[in-house]
Formats: structure tokens, C-alpha cells, sequence
């Protein structure tokens, strides 16, 4: 089985620290098929089941650090919903309504995203190892934001084209 034949891989962002690269790799199911993806992290299986939605998987755990919620970005998506699995560690994801926010900077459609002011506290969620969250596009969220201090976070997300 050849893995471009059912898969495109799409480097999405490499960020470069002071010890390595941090690379954000997306894939996306080329076929009609379901694709599993099996061995990411510790025996977990991933499942690509449609040509509109692609995972962005960081490569690079240790530099995937919670940060203070003051810190933090709330941010939107127009095209795209994000399913954001934690595979390590522990995070409260923020939540807000985009109506509610004003808009910090301009929307960027190659990246599909929008930052917005922390002006408006939101509702944090406790997200462990093994759950998720579901962010629509009028979901604003804001990610790793540390639970009690900053702390290593391994996480999946998976972008689901929308209609």
C-alpha cells in the first residue's frame, strides 16, 4: 500500500526553538475509504473517514507547553472545526462565543484563523488524557491554557471541513 495514494500530508507550520524544530504535520484522507492511522502515541489508532477533514498531529510533545490564561489567544476558524484530543498531560480549554470577543487581528484564510482580545473571561474546561473538545467555527477557544502550572501537553486535532 502505497501511503500517498490515500493520504496527503501537508506540512503545516515549523516553528523553530532553541533546541529543535516543532513541526505540525496535516493529513488528509485522499480516498473514500476510512484510513486508520495506527501507532501515533502508545497504541492509539487514528481514523481519517472523509476527504473534508485532516488531523494536525505535533510531532514534538515537549514543546507543547500549557501557559497562563492571560497568555493564551482565543482564536476562530471560518472553514474549518477543531476536534482537540489530548493523548498526554492535562489543559483547560477556554471557551467563548466570537460575538462576544473583539477581533485582535484580521482574518487569515491561509491559515483559517482569527485571534481575538482577552476581553471576556470564557468558560474553562478541565481536559484530561483521553478527552476531547468540539470547536465550530462560531466557537471561540483558546488552548493550553495550564491547569495549576505550565506542564507538558500532547494533543491531536483534527480539522473537519464544513459546509
Amino acid at each position: 500500500m502505497d501511503f500517498n495514494e490515500y493520504i496527503d500530508c501537508t506540512i503545516l507550520s515549523v516553528e523553530k526553538t532553541a533546541k529543535y524544530y516543532e513541526i505540525k504535520v496535516g493529513l488528509k484522507n485522499k480516498s473514500k475509504e476510512t484510513v486508520r492511522l495506527a501507532n501515533l502515541s502508545e497504541k492509539k489508532v487514528l481514523q481519517l473517514k472523509d476527504k473534508e477533514g485532516y488531523v494536525s498531529y505535533s510531532l514534538h510533545p515537549i514543546l507543547n507547553i500549557t501557559i497562563p490564561e492571560e497568555s493564551g489567544k482565543f482564536e476562530t476558524h471560518e472553514n474549518y472545526s477543531d476536534i482537540q484530543y489530548v493523548i498526554e498531560g492535562s489543559e483547560h480549554m477556554v471557551y467563548a462565543s466570537r460575538h462576544e470577543l473583539t477581533p485582535k487581528t484580521e482574518y487569515n484564510a491561509e491559515k483559517d484563523i482569527t485571534f481575538y482580545e482577552n476581553d471576556v473571561k470564557g468558560i474553562a474546561m478541565l481536559t484530561k488524557k483521553d478527552f476531547y473538545c468540539i470547536f465550530q467555527p462560531q466557537d471561540a477557544h483558546k488552548p493550553k491554557v495550564m491547569v495549576d502550572s505550565p506542564a507538558p501537553i500532547k494533543k491531536v486535532i483534527v480539522k473537519i471541513k464544513e459546509q
